[in-house]
């Protein structure tokens, strides 16, 4: 059964900039929001019920009652779904390796990720990074924050101005006050939301600042704040996966160093002929 959400995820390049905070609505809050009217909808996206209605209608989905409709019989589907039963159950290996099994799993989660993330979002974070913004200040969760870190740490050996907040409501707020209309905040929050990163992107927000969210399919309510969201697949056992957070995050400093060219180049070998890190070998002919 082929999800309404699923669809929406495909087709989100296709949809209006309107169009697009409906959808994030409908995915921050899935499927409960599709549940109220039309003009709810519209009210809780900021946005207007003929915005709506036209989105339902580019879905393909008929008429408001007939969304509806579909999104009652996802949920008793998904109620019922052999795959839901079986998801409470042991995962059968077939006897095979559980490292290559595990591994597949791993790998479907970043196909996965390459339908689901809008293209023209990831393009349009890669620009704005690009441009030199004037601030590019980035948070994570409890677990996402040490790639949230290391997602700074390599941007900034790229472009100027990126800073890591460590801890966004203690002794890194004024950071985010000190945001401003050229700056760009990235926050880091999966499945199991943080209440923090919440306030972060509404601070951020508040202060004009551009707000990309990196976040699970089912969308952190920081969505609510963002100007640009790159949803990933985080399924996995016991823990949810890093796996696709990990590939999108190497991805977005890949782009942004071919973006930039030779100043990116040029960053990164100042930084390396100033930086002091001791190993315990190191190449006496590299310049």
């Amino acid at each position: 059964m082929i999800l309404i959400k699923d669809e929406i995820f495909a087709r989100m390049d296709e949809l209006s900039a309107a169009m697009k905070r409906v959808a994030r609505v409908l995915l921050a809050d899935y499927p409960s929001a599709g549940l109220v009217s039309a003009s709810s909808l519209a009210s809780l996206a900021g946005t207007s019920t003929p915005t709506v209605l036209r989105l339902v209608e580019r879905l393909g989905l008929g008429s408001y009652p007939d969304f509806q409709k579909s999104l009652r019989d996802e949920i008793t589907h998904q109620s019922n779904s052999p795959v839901s039963r079986a998801s409470h159950s042991t995962v059968d290996r077939d006897g095979g390796s559980f490292l290559e099994a595990a591994a597949r799993d791993r790998m479907a989660l970043i196909e996965r990720m390459l339908s689901i993330v809008p293209p023209t979002e990831f393009d349009q974070v890669v620009a704005l990074l690009a441009s030199s913004p004037r601030h590019v200040l980035i948070s994570g969760g409890y677990f996402s924050k040490q790639l949230a870190q290391t997602l700074a740490l390599q941007l900034e050996q790229i472009i100027p101005h990126v800073e890591y907040a460590d801890d966004p409501l203690g002794h890194d707020t004024l950071k985010y006050l000190e945001l401003r209309r050229d700056s760009v905040a990235i926050i880091v929050d999966l499945r199991r939301y943080e209440l923090s990163s919440k306030r972060v992107s509404a601070m951020a927000k508040k202060q004009s600042a551009t707000v990309i969210v990196i976040t699970d399919e089912e969308l952190s309510p920081c969505a609510e704040d963002a100007d640009l969201v790159l949803p990933i697949p985080v399924g996995g056992i016991p823990f949810d996966s890093f796996a696709a957070l990990v590939v999108l995050a190497e991805c977005l400093v890949e782009a942004v160093f071919h973006s930039v060219g030779k100043k990116g180049l040029e960053r990164m070998t100042q930084w390396e002929n100033a930086v002091q890190i001791h190993r315990t070998f190191k190449d006496t002919n590299a310049p």
